[in-house]
């Protein structure tokens, strides 16, 4: 037995229908039903709290719109994400149609496409410590092509898909013992240069190695692909799967984790942050900040860092020319002063002899700013 819906009324109501009807002609009859329990919702809402809405001129983005939204947040039980995502798109959509029908351009602005709620994008986490450890011994250990090029990609930071494009000839030399990755256009549609150490040049030449082994023609790929590219990518995320329950790690890990790790690697190991930007391929920061795992141990280290050697007290002096009997060669003596002062001061535990240095640095800077005084002109 069907249910039989109220009859809605509302001045806007005809409108409203006649835009839906305009819409729904290429549209399931599934979706019509949605555009229509949206008009019903908005109309309704606009009916108990906007009784004063008569006409489509007079309706605005703050508050009908916005108080529809906050309305849709608010009911209870609440909506699942999809929903509320459906509700916004299509009224938008009837908005949108409307300003088209009723030569209205204002009405195609007050719902926007930002005010569609977002999914939260799950992005893979960088591998614990210990998994990471776990993971390339067994990787060493095998030495087999999937091996060899999971290695690569947790040394390199490279994608996946950027990693079996690699041409075989990806290595370039710079100064002596300095390499690079030339890794190919990938998901940004970008190139880029990774330096790399020699184990990466071993590994690239291991898997040059195995590449003439296969019967496959060689067609300027590093890595053969006899049943095509998707088979390959495929055969490497089973390889890794079958890799990490070998080394006793209980986590579902994916390839792409181990970018995430290469990340955090290299921000632990020193590499600025625009640095690690370059390594990725990002031109967003944004992008780059989802992919660095920082723990507490990390920022602990960073707090203690700091706390012994803050940069900015005091200035790395410049060489003492002891010939200058000068007020510039006074300044540079008093200041590389400082720096030793300061530097002994950093080695003192929290106690009376470390405050007592702290007086003299006072003292001493007082004399500096006393002597730059000196090459004031008299009055």
């Amino acid at each position: 037995m069907t249910r039989e819906r109220r009859p809605l009324s509302h001045p806007l109501a005809d409108v409203f229908w006649r835009a839906v009807d305009s819409i729904a002609a290429s549209l399931s009859p599934d979706t019509v039903r949605g555009y229509r329990a949206v008009t019903r919702s908005f109309l309704r809402y606009l009916g108990a709290d906007h009784h004063e809405i008569r006409s489509l001129q007079q309706l605005r983005r703050d508050p009908h719109i916005l108080g529809w939204l906050a309305h849709l947040r608010l009911r209870q039980p609440p909506i699942v994400l999809a929903t509320h995502v459906n509700n916004v798109v299509r009224l938008r959509h009837i908005l949108e149609e409307l300003a088209w029908n009723e030569q209205m351009p204002d009405l195609a602005h007050l719902l926007r496409p930002d005010d569609c709620p977002r999914r939260e994008r799950k992005v893979p986490r960088p591998l614990l410590a210990e998994d990471d450890q776990l993971l390339q011994q067994e990787l060493v250990r095998r030495n087999d092509l999937a091996s060899n090029v999971l290695l690569l990609l947790r040394h390199t930071g490279m994608r996946i898909g950027e990693c079996v494009d690699l041409s075989s000839d990806c290595l370039h030399a710079g100064a002596p013992e300095q390499w690079a990755i030339h890794v190919p256009l990938g998901k940004m549609k970008t190139e880029r240069l990774v330096p790399v150490d020699s184990f990466v040049c071993q590994l690239v030449q291991r898997l040059r190695f195995l590449r003439s082994l296969d019967p496959t023609p060689a067609d300027g790929f590093l890595l053969a692909r006899p049943r095509g590219r998707e088979m390959l990518l495929r055969g490497l995320r089973k390889s890794l799967h079958e890799i990490t329950a070998a080394a006793g790690i209980s986590a579902w890990i994916v390839p792409h984790q181990l970018r995430h790790t290469y990340a955090t690697f290299m921000l632990r190991a020193g590499v600025s942050f625009p640095g690690i930007m370059k390594l990725l391929g990002h031109s967003s920061p944004d992008m780059t900040m989802r992919y660095l795992g920082i723990a507490l141990p990390d920022l602990q280290r960073e707090y203690q860092q700091a706390r012994s050697q803050p940069r900015h007290l005091v200035p790395q002096p410049r060489p003492l020319n002891p010939a200058r009997a000068d007020l510039s060669g006074l300044v540079q003596a008093l200041q590389a002063a400082q720096h030793v002062l300061e530097m002994f001061r950093r080695t003192l535990p929290d106690g009376a002899p470390r405050r007592h240095l702290d007086r003299l640095a006072n003292r001493l800077s007082k004399i500096v700013s006393e002597a730059h005084s000196l090459d004031a002109p008299e009055k």
